[in-house]
Parts: C-alpha cells; sequence; structure tokens
C-alpha cells in the first residue's frame, strides 16, 4: 500500500458530481432551473423560518486501516466547530476586514448528532463500517453497503456524512439540494475532519465541513465557478472573482476589477487553508435559509 500523502491544496468535488448530474440525470437540470428559480423568488422576500433551526447529523465513517477508523471524540469536535462556524462565534471572525465586518452574519442553524436511527431506536449517531476500499472518489461508492461503503440514513429527515479516505487529492464534497435522494449529502476526507485526532494541518480547524455543508444547503463557490470573470456565486454581497484562492492570501487581493477591497478569499465558500476562511454574509445566510424554507423544508426543527 502506497504511503498517504497529506493534502496540501484544498480540492472540492462539489461541481465534478454536480456537472456529471446535469449529463446523466436528464431531468436533474430541470430540477436545478426550477429550484433556482424558487430561491431568487424567496430571497426576495423575508425567510420564513424564525428562531434557530437543529439540524440531526449522522455520520458515516467507512474505513480499511484502523487509523482511518476516527474517534468519537473526532467527530464531535467537528459538529462543535460547525455550530462556531454556523452560529458566528468563531473567535477569528475579528479577523475580518473592516469594510465587511458587519456581513458576518449567524445563520441560525446548528448541527447535532442524532439521538433516534431511522427505527426510533437509539444512537450515538455515528455508524461504522470497514471496507476493502483502500480510497474513494466522487463517485458515490461509500454511501452504498454493495459498494463498500454505508447506506444513507432517510436523507429528508438526516445530514449524512460520510467521513473516509480520498484519492485524487479530494478534501471533500457535497450534492446541492434537488439530487438523487439515495446520495444526498456530504463527503469528508478523514484527516480534515474535525480538530483533533488525524486532523491535519492545514486543514485541522473543521473547515472543509463548514465548506460543504455550505453547498448541501445550496451556497456556491465565491468565484461562481467559471474561469474567468464571468460567473456568480448568486449572491449579491460577495464580490465577484475571478477564480479560487488558496493558501493564506494577504489582504487585499484584487481579481475581476473589484478592487479596492478585491476577493472576499476568507469566506467559507472559497478554497483558502483553514486558518484563512472565517466567515459568511448576509446574503449568503439568507440564501441558505430560503433552502430550509424550499428544498429543504422536510429537515430540521
Amino acid at each position: 500500500m502506497k504511503k498517504k500523502v497529506p493534502v496540501k491544496r484544498r480540492l472540492c468535488g462539489c461541481m465534478e458530481v454536480h456537472h456529471r448530474l446535469l449529463e446523466r440525470d436528464p431531468y436533474f437540470r430541470g430540477r436545478q432551473m426550477s429550484l433556482e428559480r424558487a430561491t431568487m423568488a424567496r430571497m426576495a422576500m423575508a425567510p420564513a423560518r424564525v428562531g434557530i433551526t437543529t439540524i440531526p447529523v449522522v455520520v458515516h465513517v467507512v474505513y480499511n486501516a484502523a487509523t482511518e477508523n476516527i474517534s468519537a471524540s473526532q467527530i464531535k469536535s467537528q459538529i462543535t466547530a460547525l455550530n462556531l462556524d454556523y452560529r458566528a462565534k468563531n473567535k477569528d471572525r475579528s479577523k475580518v476586514p473592516s469594510i465587511w465586518a458587519n456581513l458576518v452574519s449567524d445563520t441560525r442553524i446548528q448541527f447535532v448528532l442524532a439521538t433516534k436511527d431511522p427505527k426510533g431506536q437509539p444512537t450515538t449517531g455515528i455508524t461504522r463500517t470497514k471496507t476493502s476500499k483502500l480510497s474513494f472518489s466522487t463517485n458515490d461508492k461509500m454511501k452504498f453497503a454493495a459498494t463498500g461503503g454505508s447506506n444513507a440514513w432517510p436523507t429528508k429527515k438526516y445530514l449524512n456524512i460520510w467521513v473516509c479516505t480520498l484519492g485524487e487529492g479530494l478534501l471533500g464534497y457535497a450534492q446541492f439540494p434537488g439530487g438523487p435522494t439515495k446520495t444526498d449529502g456530504v463527503v469528508i476526507l478523514n484527516t480534515a475532519f474535525g480538530t483533533t485526532g488525524t486532523a491535519s494541518a492545514p486543514f485541522k480547524s473543521g473547515r472543509t465541513t463548514t465548506h460543504e455543508v455550505g453547498h448541501w444547503l445550496n451556497l456556491r463557490h465565491i468565484w461562481g465557478d467559471t474561469e474567468d470573470c464571468s460567473g456568480s456565486d448568486f449572491v449579491a454581497d460577495t464580490p465577484n472573482a475571478a477564480g479560487p484562492n488558496y493558501g493564506e492570501p494577504k489582504f487585499p487581493t484584487i481579481t475581476c476589477g473589484n478592487g479596492p477591497n478585491g476577493d472576499m478569499f476568507m469566506n467559507y465558500m472559497d478554497y483558502v487553508d483553514d486558518a484563512a476562511m472565517f466567515m459568511f454574509t448576509t446574503g449568503q445566510v439568507k440564501r441558505m435559509y430560503t433552502t430550509l424554507d424550499g428544498a429543504r423544508s422536510s429537515i430540521g426543527t
């Protein structure tokens, strides 16, 4: 078995999965167009949800080597990190440049490990599956017992997170709302999950999961996933950017004529290291809440 090389640069497979569904599912494109029209219409109105939405999570640990069978404490550290980030209680939010400080927003979304399984029985919210597979890719095989993974719990009631070894330099990927129910959820590299145990720098602050759950709640990458300045993340208060930022950039980083402030690279939906991302904007929060009012209205309390 080849020695594992730590991932040093963020790579998300979300758009690869999205484009595959666009090509293979004849109805997926139409569903996405309808969903986006509904999202834009809801964003023009006040969100229907009030208070705090609590989303139950099941973490499927799929492992080959014993070191991949991450501890419960590592899993719980990820839930803690998610809640700090989504409730804007992360201490590093103070690093947001002053020009955007007033945009830092509490999503009013929190996450808890499920306490009841699909049959109503008590659970830790963690499943563990020994696999013969050495690694997985964006082909969703970790999501099915028949292909060496673990079957999803009902995706209309739980946020399913699969934690496993990923190849090809991937840190994780998610499925946008509107995709197949059996594969709905988030996949995270086991060494980029949580803040303790096997979590490794520069992805040891739990921000890979923060990023991918953002996709699950219908956020796009901050640069709009084009190779020029023509893209959009469908959120008005995030500056247009030419492409992803990596590592720990210096402010300002100017692209697409967006000076003097430049790219909002410290946004959770860019590709920077964990230590360099620490905010969602007011517009992104509204988009997530319209998703909870619409495409994901069956989940959370």
